[in-house]
């Protein structure tokens, strides 16, 4: 193979690297957006190509693209779809708007690739050319959303697991410390006895409620906009295209798709994306203040709440030794951190569309897949080397409900609100316990707090 070949188009001739599949609209972009060094992710690749296959089978079924062509494109789509020719997709993610020049990335890459499958070399566009054929019946405005969706699906279909695996193994830890009696914490400040359980268990529905919601964004995003082509109007798509497209990708993918009913709003808005940003918003807002919990609770060893103990992944400190801090913890709010920044990011570009089309959409995938895969693999290792390992100090938990000021109002039944509030003043002034306090003063017995506290533990 020569060391550069030479292609044409309608802005003039440049010279191309003779081994690259991609072609002359691929050069000007990479010249044109040498701005971040950031690849598209594997998996919109993936999905692009499986849209190309689809294309292209459809087209050759109502005889508007030659059989052989045809095949061609759908072998070096397959070739594409297995994770082969990925050193050929070489645009910067911040690119030409609307995603054309990644587009024209994969459009250039299948025709070379198929143009060689039939016996030609790269460059030979009279075999295959990325316009004519391997884009034939279609417009990045209709091919780069609906790229969008699988993408954003198939990481949905990764991160939906890593949570029921999050929300089961706080569960677990719900049961295993629904005895240890603990106090309770408003404002940061002494209320009444839980259990260890009970704000363990409250961890595990917050992320099932997140899950839900997100399960439901994400159905938004099954609603395909292929075959509008440019502006909606499916301008050079052959009757029944869109549902036949529609079809093969939903068999290629394993979920029930559907044409968009209306393929003018599919161009125009992006809100299915904002769907899904804002409920990836939603559950790093509350990851954060989750993973925020267990740092407080345990925080010490020797000189903070000390409630739990995390596991000891690796040596926190260069100076100090022996300390061990919280990393996974800490490692997820930084990953929530950036979520949430992406969510900005997202509804930026979302609300910045004009008339028939948001040419901001690479930007939105950006940031929408971004935050999908940092959040599963947080939450995985989060998971596996952080919650499961998760050990309790009942006697620390205990220490404390006993000490807590809370308790004056569990008294407040026997002694009356304003008594209950003369003991917790006390306590404070001097320094001994509520409890201690009311036994010393005959209020009540030892034993009639241990039944207050046991109490409380089991109804919460």
């Amino acid at each position: 193979m020569t060391d550069t070949r030479k292609e044409k188009d309608f802005l003039g001739e440049r010279e191309i690297p003779g081994d690259a599949y991609w072609g002359i609209q691929t050069l000007r972009a990479v010249e044109n957006f040498p701005i971040s060094g950031l690849r598209p992710h594997p998996e919109f690749i993936r999905s692009m190509a499986l849209i190309k296959k689809a294309a292209a089978q459809e087209n050759a079924a109502s005889g508007r693209l030659g059989p052989k062509t045809a095949e061609a494109i759908v072998r070096a789509a397959e070739e594409v779809i297995a994770g082969k020719l990925a050193d050929q997709f070489v645009v910067d993610v911040f690119q030409a708007g609307a995603g054309t020049s990644f587009h024209m990335n994969m459009n250039e890459v299948l025709a070379n690739r198929a143009a060689e499958i039939l016996g030609g070399s790269r460059g030979d566009h009279s075999l295959v050319h990325p316009n004519d054929h391997v884009n034939m019946s279609q417009s990045t405005n209709d091919v780069f959303p609906t790229a969008m969706r699988l993408a954003a699906l198939a990481l949905l279909r990764r991160l939906f697991p890593a949570l029921e695996e999050l929300a089961a193994a706080l569960e677990i830890k719900a049961k295993e410390f629904s005895g240890v009696v603990k106090s309770g914490r408003t404002h940061l400040q002494d209320a009444t006895p839980l259990t260890l359980g009970a704000e363990f268990g409250a961890y595990a529905a917050t992320v099932r409620r997140c899950l839900r919601h997100l399960r439901g964004s994400a159905d938004h995003l099954c609603e395909l906009g292929i075959g509008g082509t440019a502006v909606g109007s499916g301008a050079l798509a052959h009757p029944g295209y869109r549902e036949a497209v529609v079809k093969r990708l939903s068999e290629f993918v394993n979920i029930n798709l559907s044409p968009s009913e209306d393929t003018y709003e599919a161009m125009q808005s992006c809100a299915p994306f904002a769907m899904v940003s804002g409920g990836l918003r939603t559950l790093a807002l509350e990851l954060i203040r989750i993973a925020n919990d267990l740092r407080l609770l345990s925080s010490g060893p020797r000189t903070g709440l000390a409630e739990i103990k995390l596991p000891a992944v690796q040596p926190g400190s260069s100076i100090m030794p022996g300390k061990v801090n919280p990393v996974m913890a800490e490692a997820l709010d930084m990953v929530c951190f950036q979520v949430i920044g992406n969510d900005q990011a997202v509804a930026l570009a979302v609300q910045a569309g004009q008339l028939e089309l948001n040419v901001m959409m690479p930007v939105i995938n950006f940031n929408l897949l971004f935050s999908l895969e940092i959040l599963r693999n947080g939450v995985r290792v989060f998971t596996e080397r952080a919650v499961r390992g998760i050990r309790a100090d009942p006697e620390s938990c205990r220490r404390y409900a006993l000490a807590s000021a809370g308790l004056a109002t569990l008294l407040r039944p026997i002694l009356g609100y304003d008594r209950a509030a003369e003991l917790a003043n006390e306590a404070e002034r001097t320094g001994v316990s509520v409890a201690e306090l009311a036994v010393a003063r005959g209020l009540v017995s030892r034993e009639q707090i241990d039944e207050l506290i046991d109490t409380n533990r089991r109804k919460s």
